[in-house]
């Protein structure tokens, strides 16, 4: 028996897409709302559980948009709730969780704080609270302590009877009550804002833009205690964002300035943080920038503008990319640093992606974390399982040093083909040997190359 497969990826619309080890489940779009005259119409995501069901909301130019993802891999669109601020200027949309409400901020014009029940899906959402006062107005992100029922806000503005009020760099928020936050705590004097925030286990590293990075034990939210900073370092821009690993030994952040790179941090036990390299694409023909980050203890998922999502391994120094897929491909010539992916989300039980870009939207992807959580980098050919049973699936990933695309061919002791496959976007295949038991030589070479042979294998199926 011979197959020969050709794995093709997904188009949407006019986006050309530039992938490779992730598949393009769905795209939501909505060319009706708002936009600037570049076509900015979209901003934060996020996703959460509710019972057992996957969902993600989305910001737009217009409020937060809600969204089901099946279980056929699907974006299905539920509900939305409009903002207090609807304009073309509205692009800083921001989300969080706690118990059955989604907590919302924006960043700009007659923003509010909104409280939205979700206990009603997968039929609708109900705005149950929206909060413009002495407390809050606008807001870059925010942050929630579910354990301690406790709300983070970053660079907060009140506004007061339509009035502008001084910026405020952190606010803390009892939960006590749900729908109606009481604040209990706001700073710092000495920092002119706090851009966003990493929360665990009542450590926070703040993001404090052009003043690096700080570190807090907010044990007791209404005196926190300084443990450390990095004010200054190598490749500095704009502090942006950052995330710690479930180990809480690894840290990885942003600077959003044009042709600064990602940084990989070393976190000791007293939460001192030191840079051990930086990675990120390279910036031609124009500068890129990094926006929002995910990590694992091994790998990282990276919004980046202008270049999609990025996904890295960080058991590599520096930092490898083992797989991309780009949602922004410089439509209608927007080639501005930051255009495109904005949002990440890469914590679902389903291990799909989301991924939120501020002109094509929402993004739903497939990526295969286990196969590469399970195997670190590798500078050999891996054919995993092997011996493996005839109604199996057999796993073949190329060296970590080889590139796509590469032709697959399995050959039986009599030298014929029993299997076959091009593979163009990725760096592994797993397949059924549907074929008798026996021993088999596996081959990987480069298509049209005269010496493009990247390795042999014995191949058992029994």
């Amino acid at each position: 028996m011979r197959i020969f497969l050709l794995l093709l990826f997904v188009q949407t619309h006019v986006l050309v897409a530039q992938n490779a080890n992730i598949t393009l489940l769905d795209n939501w779009q909505d060319s009706s709302l708002i936009s600037n005259t570049s076509g900015v119409r979209y901003s934060g995501c996020f996703t959460f559980l509710h019972n057992d069901f996957e969902y993600a909301v989305l910001g737009t130019t217009e409020g937060a948009s809600f969204f089901q993802l099946t279980n056929h891999d699907k974006l299905h669109f539920i509900d939305e709730v409009l903002g207090s601020y609807v304009s073309s200027q509205a692009i800083t949309r921001e989300y969080n969780r706690y118990q059955n409400y989604i907590y919302a901020i924006g960043d700009e014009g007659n923003a509010s704080l909104q409280i939205i029940d979700v206990s009603y899906l997968p039929d609708s959402v109900q705005l149950v609270n929206q909060i413009q006062d002495e407390r809050v107005g606008k807001a870059h992100t925010l942050r929630i302590d579910t354990s301690e029922a406790l709300l983070y806000l970053c660079s907060v503005t009140p506004i007061v009877n339509s009035q502008e009020q001084g910026l405020i760099p952190l606010r803390v928020f009892s939960l006590e009550n749900p729908t109606d936050p009481v604040l209990i705590w706001e700073g710092f004097d000495d920092l002119p804002e706090v851009h966003d925030m990493e929360l665990r286990d009542e450590i926070a590293i703040l993001n404090c833009g052009f003043d690096g990075l700080r570190v807090y034990d907010f044990s007791n939210p209404t005196a926190p205690i300084y443990l450390s900073n990095l004010e200054f370092y190598a490749d500095q821009g704009y502090n942006h964002q950052g995330s710690l690993s479930p180990d809480k030994e690894t840290y990885v952040f942003a600077d959003e300035t044009p042709g600064t790179h990602l940084k990989k941090c070393a976190v000791s036990e007293g939460y001192e943080l030191q840079i051990q390299h930086t990675f990120g694409v390279t910036d031609a023909p124009y500068l890129k920038t990094p926006h929002n980050i995910y990590i694992t203890n091994n790998l990282a998922y990276v919004a980046y503008y202008n270049d999609g999502l990025r996904v890295y391994d960080l058991r590599n120094n520096p930092p490898s990319e083992i797989a991309a897929y780009d949602t922004h491909t410089d439509l209608l010539g927007n080639t501005f640093s930051m255009w495109g992916a904005w949002g990440i989300s890469a914590n679902l039980p389903s291990k799909r992606i989301l991924v939120s870009d501020r002109i094509s939207g929402l993004f739903l992807f497939e990526f295969n974390q286990d196969l590469f959580e399970m195997n670190a980098p590798i500078e050999a050919l891996l054919v995993f399982p092997n011996p493996v049973s005839s109604d199996g699936v057999v796993t073949v990933r190329l060296p970590s040093s080889a590139t796509p695309p590469f032709e697959l061919k399995v050959f039986s002791t009599t030298g014929s083909i029993v299997y076959e496959a091009l593979i163009e976007n990725q760096s592994y295949l797993s397949f059924r040997p549907c074929f008798a038991s026996g021993h088999y030589t596996l081959e990987i070479q480069h298509p049209n190359s005269f010496s493009g042979m990247i390795h042999r294998k014995k191949l058992v199926v029994n």
